[in-house]
């Protein structure tokens, strides 16, 4: 069995496979609610045989959003319609489904990127709240400076979509403290300028995204998993330090975490990344062997055997994929055929499972698998 189709254990829940379907925003909704689009794209991607399926980024609260269109967990409504997209994958795919949980702090009250993705005009936006009053570019919205009041109110947000989250049924919840949004916000000395305990030394910066997260873990069931998402360097000189991302993630360890999923960037307009083939994978690395947590990788994984590598190798012990699903739904299934490993196929698809199914060389399997 190649290593990337051993089963792996996050806390509570094993997916029988090493391979997450990434966050993605979709900028689809209609006032936060879930409706045919997701259900067409979640169900797609979890007939594909990932071992973890993960909703796109869901916000905490209609001001937290990133766009008008964005996913949100806020309202009888958005918990409804989330339900009905669980639901039906429940009745086709026994896996565990995940949730991200994020609040887009100045980042939000944007367009869509196939809009153009600058700020809303101002007839359509919406105040937006981070840890300073310092906008994130040049022409966005200067967001307010979050006082007692503030943070009190966004952490019982995240609390009250965890609680939604559960009710709904997901297995797994992933708190987004990466790519530029507020929790990252707050741990970055990029974004957070503060003066009182919430901002200046490293200690202090991670004091509220703790505070959320633990209010998020008080909640959470403990039958369920839950993560955290993190950028693990900000592209510029003066960012967060990967040395401060670790010293993050074990306190969340500390506070019942049970994986990280490692990412980078998206806090500076001003970032300088280096793309190439898993150019993020060493992050991972230094996470896990510092942490001890079981670790996602991120970040142009495209190839089966690269994957492979990663987790033969001891790089990371599972791998999230974005862009190649979006590419190739059934990315695992050609994960499968070349490393000799077999993956979920729902029986209806089994025709079409296997290449040489396809080229008529072999009768296809009357069950799934």
């Amino acid at each position: 069995m190649p290593h990337l189709f051993e089963p792996l254990t996050i806390g509570p829940v094993t997916a029988d496979n090493r391979i997450m379907l990434s966050p993605m925003c979709q900028y689809s909704s209609d006032d936060g609610v879930a409706n045919d689009w997701h259900m067409a794209h979640l169900l797609q991607m979890a007939m594909g045989g990932m071992g973890l399926v993960m909703t796109e980024a869901t916000h905490v609260s209609a001001q937290g959003r990133i766009s008008p269109y964005c996913l949100g967990l806020y309202s009888d409504a958005c918990e409804a319609g989330l339900a009905r997209v669980v639901n039906v994958i429940r009745a086709h795919r026994d896996c565990p489904i995940g949730v991200q949980l994020a609040h887009a702090g100045r980042k939000g009250a944007n367009q869509r990127p196939w809009d153009g993705g600058a700020a809303l005009p101002a007839d359509e936006t919406w105040s937006i709240v981070a840890p300073s009053a310092i906008a994130h570019d040049d022409g966005w919205q200067t967001p307010e400076a979050l006082d007692e009041a503030g943070l009190a109110r966004i952490k019982d947000e995240f609390v009250e979509s965890a609680r939604r989250a559960a009710r709904i049924g997901f297995d797994v919840a992933e708190v987004h403290a990466a790519h530029g949004y507020l929790l990252h916000q707050f741990l970055s000395p990029h974004a957070n300028r503060r003066a009182d305990d919430y901002g200046g030394s490293a200690e202090a910066r991670r004091r509220y995204p703790l505070e959320v997260f633990e209010a998020v873990r008080a909640v959470w069931p403990a039958d369920k998993a839950l993560g955290v998402r993190v950028s693990a360097t900000d592209y510029i000189p003066d960012g967060w330090p990967v040395e401060e991302v670790c010293d993050f993630v074990a306190a969340v360890r500390d506070l019942g975490c049970d994986f990280v999923d490692v990412s980078g960037g998206g806090v500076a307009a001003a970032q300088q990344i280096d793309l190439r083939p898993g150019y993020q994978v060493d992050y991972a690395t230094t996470i896990k062997q510092a942490v001890g947590l079981p670790t996602f990788a991120v970040g142009l994984i495209t190839s089966p055997t690269q994957a492979n590598e990663i987790i033969t190798s001891g790089r990371a012990d599972g791998i999230a994929l974005a862009r190649a699903f979006l590419r190739n739904p059934r990315w695992v299934w050609d994960a499968a055929d070349e490393l000799g490993a077999e993956a979920f196929c729902p029986p209806q698809y089994a025709r079409g499972r296997h290449a040489r199914h396809i080229a008529g060389l072999a009768r296809p399997p009357l069950t799934a698998g």
